[in-house]
């Protein structure tokens, strides 16, 4: 018998999603959105036509993007950050290309709400995790990591992860953890690592969403990735042509920005605020205005 007042977690949809505004459950005291890699114009383009909307009709308290492909698709600037949390959110977290622009050295130094991997050497720039809180004064952590295969060389995430939350845990026990890696198998381990530690461990990096968003047997809501903020007609953000010939060629090619009709990729994860527990996890993709279908 389901007990009263408890939400069914959802499955995830295909696009596109449109629901009616839902109101918080008495059980599930916080909702929490992220938002998947932004990428480039198109992507900074829909956070700016939807953001509001989405987190007004979703009743969202919290919100977390990933922001390292911001810029251009590589890495961002202080004007692109300043404008992204004018939108609404919270804290940016980022991955292995947060270093590709120069000027991010002094602004992730200035900008506690702009996150770096925390597995990276001692004396690396910036922060890798926040404790902030909600309006109504609930405390959030959040933190950002990285993985190891197939992906640049840093510390292991494991090991910084134990280190982390004994740290966040002592402020909150609502931790929301970005981990930036490759491999789904590297996820899914860091994911049940962390079941019962953390509130939700959210995969980003691949630009390509899975379905296998659950809640996991400790209460750790779990997505190997949350896919893509940016062009829908694209190869993970980049444009056909540009991303082709390395294929065809097997050389390399400078990569192109892809423009045009965009999709805001997404989970929301409802969370009992007393223990940090998700409730659940569902899927919550928005396509641009334009965008055909």
């Amino acid at each position: 018998m389901k007990e009263a007042g408890s939400r069914t977690p959802e499955p995830f949809r295909d696009l596109p999603f449109r629901s009616p505004r839902k109101t918080h459950s008495a059980q599930a005291a916080m909702r929490i959105l992220f938002i998947g890699d932004i990428v480039g114009r198109s992507g900074r383009r829909i956070l700016r036509e939807q953001l509001a909307n989405l987190k007004d009709r979703e009743a969202v308290d919290f919100t977390i993007a990933n922001v390292e492909n911001a810029a251009g698709g590589f890495g961002i600037t202080p004007k692109i950050g300043r404008d992204i949390l004018s939108r609404g959110v919270d804290v940016m977290t980022s991955g292995n290309h947060i270093w590709d622009k120069r000027e991010v050295l002094d602004y992730i130094e200035e900008e506690p709400r702009l996150l770096r991997p925390g597995n990276y050497p001692p004396g690396t720039p910036g922060a890798s995790s926040i404790v902030t809180a909600t309006e109504s004064g609930q405390k959030v952590a959040v933190l950002n990591l990285q993985g190891r295969v197939f992906m640049p060389l840093t510390d292991c995430p494991f090991r910084a992860a134990d280190s982390e939350l004994e740290t966040l845990r002592r402020e909150t026990p609502i931790i929301v953890v970005d981990f930036h890696a490759e491999a789904t198998s590297e996820k899914m381990a860091f994911g049940r690592y962390l079941d019962g530690r953390a509130t939700a461990v959210l995969g980003t990096h691949t630009h390509v969403a899975t379905a296998d968003g659950r809640v996991l047997p400790a209460g750790t809501a779990y997505v190997s990735d949350v896919g893509m903020t940016g062009a829908a007609d694209s190869v993970i953000g980049m444009t056909l042509e540009s991303s082709l010939p390395r294929f065809l060629t097997g050389r390399p090619n400078r990569f192109q920005v892809a423009t045009g009709s965009p999709q805001l990729s997404s989970v929301v994860i409802d969370v009992e605020d007393s223990s940090g527990r998700a409730l659940s996890i569902r899927r919550l993709d928005v396509l641009s205005s334009d965008q055909p279908g």
